[in-house]
This record gives C-alpha cells, structure tokens and sequence, in this order.
C-alpha cells in the first residue's frame, strides 16, 4: 500500500491550498483517513481526521478554515485549506488505517506548505 500526497507549495497568508492523497496498492478497507503536520521543531499533530462513515474532526487552529473530504470510490482523501497564516507552515502528512488484511496504519510521504508572504 502506498499514500501519494500531492498539493504543496507557497502560498501567501490568507490564500488556499488543496492537498490530496491517494492509497493505491491491495487494499481490503479503508477506515480513517487524516492528514498531520510537523512544523520545524515541534511534534507531528494532528490536523483533520475522516472517518470512512463521514465524521470528521480538527484541530481547534485550523477549525473553519480547513476542510477534509473524502473521495471513497478514488480512495483519496483531500484537504482545503483556507485563509492560511504563517503558523500553518509545516510539513503535511496524509495518514490512513488499512486493512490489507491486517488492520494497518500508513503513512504518506510529506508534503511542504510554506505561508510566507
């Protein structure tokens, strides 16, 4: 199994960004998807999480102007990012829980989103 995030780049504050991940691979089911980020010197957090039945949640920085989405049928989960400050740069990651058959979480390679003007 593989997670293709794809999406990042610079963007100055107030504007948007889509980031998207698609798991590809032999796949049984896909349960939670979400996307983390790691700023320089600080821990991974989480940012939005999605659940394969449609409940979603996220981080109280990011509440209202981040969306998560999902695309069950492409196995591909978004985020749209809105009104970005300097604070959302980071590094994202996408993150989903697999069963291929064991129950597996996996990680997608990173992604750079810079806020800077």
């Amino acid at each position: 199994v593989q997670l293709q995030a794809s999406g990042g780049g610079l963007v100055q504050p107030g504007g948007s960004l889509r980031l998207s991940c698609e798991a590809s691979g032999v796949m049984f089911r896909i349960y939670d998807m979400g996307w983390y980020r790691q700023a320089p010197g600080k821990q991974r957090e989480l940012v939005a999480h999605a659940t394969n039945g449609g409940i979603t949640n996220y981080a109280d920085s990011v509440k209202g102007r981040f969306t998560i989405s999902r695309d069950n049928a492409k196995n591909t989960v978004h985020l749209q990012m809105m009104s970005l400050k300097p604070e959302d740069t980071a590094v994202y990651y996408c993150s989903a829980r697999i069963t291929t058959p064991t129950l597996t979480n996996f990680w997608g390679h990173g992604t750079l989103v810079t806020v800077s003007s």
